[in-house]
């Protein structure tokens, strides 16, 4: 029977349709119904025998280490959170769920929720899973991780939720210790920090993950202020290693969508890319599948290293009809040098932060002539912006206008090294200049979310009412909120406007 069973909030359980960045629709707030948000942008997993037959990267992680520690794969399941009621029973101890945005406190989750006063779909999926009712019956030991653990170490809120103890950080020590702990009936603490786990300690998957996500690097080490400290320790898979996992995803269907805080520094010890070992990596992969992507890179590796660029481009086919753009996430964060200067100069490395807006326009330009197209991030409310800073963030974004790129405003959340002494950003804080650089990131990330759809939406081979459906929904949010960024153009808060 099953002892130990593992879920996640409805909106983490999603294959998206093939897309990984259309996970982030989570983040917005309430506006279409569940069922249809669930249809269009979150459909569920495939299951097999009322297990998930591809499962979040950070439950496999942990699955794997509590086989590794000595529990047998009938004592554990990885389940969707609607169906628990298929797998829990009498049996069952503990409930471990994995969590990327509980309260919607996240970057994005917080402006948006906070601009149309309005619940996200992480925040309201996240309750509805800790309000099911077998969680009471079987008295479940409630055991919380993830990268949106931070926002549940309040006891007020613990409480609230009937979580008994969340881990914070990394997991496949503590977590297992945790849950050993919970199924001998021995104490534990409520709120605990996760050991970094040794490289050599880093279990292997056994099972396929949700869009092939695996995990090449952890950590990041250029020690952005506003990261969470143990983001520091970086540190870099063996391939033997990645390939295994790589094969575990391919020969169950999926592709290989490498994750790391910045893919083109894997294996590298400095801040310029190992063109060697980076190449390596995605050539060896390719040996297994064509259908090779990732998460996250850096606009300073890229603009440190044009060459490799080129070669992945080649190397992967890069912008034929099958595969017509690269994307992954980018932080641009600020066009202030004095911004970059205080909270992130490691960012900028090999480059300096003076040198910052002239690197991240290099960085599109080689983008875009290889057909890759960044998902770039840029926030608004760093302690300390000024105008004059907001004024150079927008006009980086202006200078950018041609580029192939989404550019997505976040509201600074207090985390990291800033987290004492530093408080949310919110609506009411913004300058005229926040809301003319706000409109700027949404008037740009419409334009070319229209182009980008239609090539990768026909790319992924999705069906042509989900396609029609999605490029609908972009065209009444651009309706929409037409009049509200005539407003914004302004420095107007346009709730202000309307109240």
């Amino acid at each position: 029977m099953v002892k130990v069973v593992l879920t996640a909030d409805r909106t983490l359980l999603s294959g998206y349709n093939g897309h990984v960045f259309l996970g982030f629709a989570a983040c917005a707030p309430k506006l279409l119904p569940e069922w249809l948000y669930t249809k269009i942008f979150c459909p569920p997993v495939e299951e097999e025998n009322n297990r998930l037959k591809y499962a979040h990267c950070g439950q496999r992680k942990i699955e794997a280490a509590l086989l590794k520690h000595g529990f047998r794969e009938q004592d554990i399941a990885i389940v969707n959170s609607e169906k628990l009621h298929h797998v829990v029973n009498k049996e069952t101890r503990v409930l471990g769920i994995t969590t990327h945005d509980p309260l919607g406190l996240g970057p994005a989750s917080s402006m948006f929720s906070d601009l149309m006063n309005k619940e996200t779909y992480t925040a309201s999926f996240f309750r509805k899973l800790m309000s099911h009712p077998l969680i009471r019956k079987y008295n479940l030991k409630v055991i919380v991780g993830g990268s949106g653990a931070w926002q549940l170490t309040d006891e007020r809120i613990m409480a609230k939720y009937g979580i008994d103890c969340v881990v914070v950080g990394e997991g496949e020590i503590t977590a297992v210790d945790v849950i050993d702990k919970a199924m001998n009936g021995d104490s534990f603490p409520s709120i605990v920090q996760g050991d970094v786990v040794p490289l050599e300690q880093i279990p292997l998957i056994h099972y396929p993950t949700i869009n092939g996500i695996i995990e090449i690097c952890r950590g990041c080490g250029r020690g952005c202020r506003f990261c969470n400290p143990t983001m520091l320790n970086y540190r870099s898979q063996p391939l033997e290693f990645i390939l295994q996992e790589a094969k575990v995803n391919v020969d169950a269907g999926n592709g290989v969508l490498f994750h790391a805080e910045d893919v083109l520094r894997y294996k590298t010890k400095g801040f310029i890319p190992d063109e060697k070992e980076v190449l390596r990596l995605f050539t060896e992969v390719k040996k297994l599948t064509d259908r090779i992507s990732f998460s996250h890179f850096a606009h300073a590796s890229v603009a440190s290293n044009p060459g490799l660029i080129v070669k992945i481009s080649e190397e992967l086919n890069v912008g034929s009809k099958t595969y017509p753009f690269m994307s992954g996430q980018a932080g641009v964060e600020s066009g202030s040098p004095q911004l970059i200067t205080r909270y992130m100069k490691g960012k900028a490395k090999p480059f300096t932060p003076k040198e910052w807006p002239e690197m991240i326009l290099n960085s599109h330009q080689i983008l875009r002539e290889n057909h890759w197209v960044p998902v770039d991030t840029m926030i608004l409310g760093l302690p300390g912006e000024t105008p004059e800073d907001v004024r150079k963030s927008n006009e980086l974004v202006q200078d950018l206008s041609d580029y192939r790129s989404l550019i997505i405003p976040l509201y600074f959340v207090p985390i990291g090294f800033l987290k004492d002494n530093h408080r949310f950003f919110r609506t009411k804080d913004m300058y005229a200049e926040h809301w003319q650089l706000f409109a700027a990131c949404i008037r740009h990330s419409i334009k070319w979310a229209y182009a980008l759809a239609g090539e990768n939406l026909t790319a992924t081979r999705m069906k042509w009412w989900k396609k029609a459906a999605i490029k609908q929904v972009i065209r009444i949010i651009d309706r929409r909120l037409d009049p509200y960024l005539k407003l914004m153009d302004e420095g107007i808060n346009p709730r202000m406007q309307n109240t």
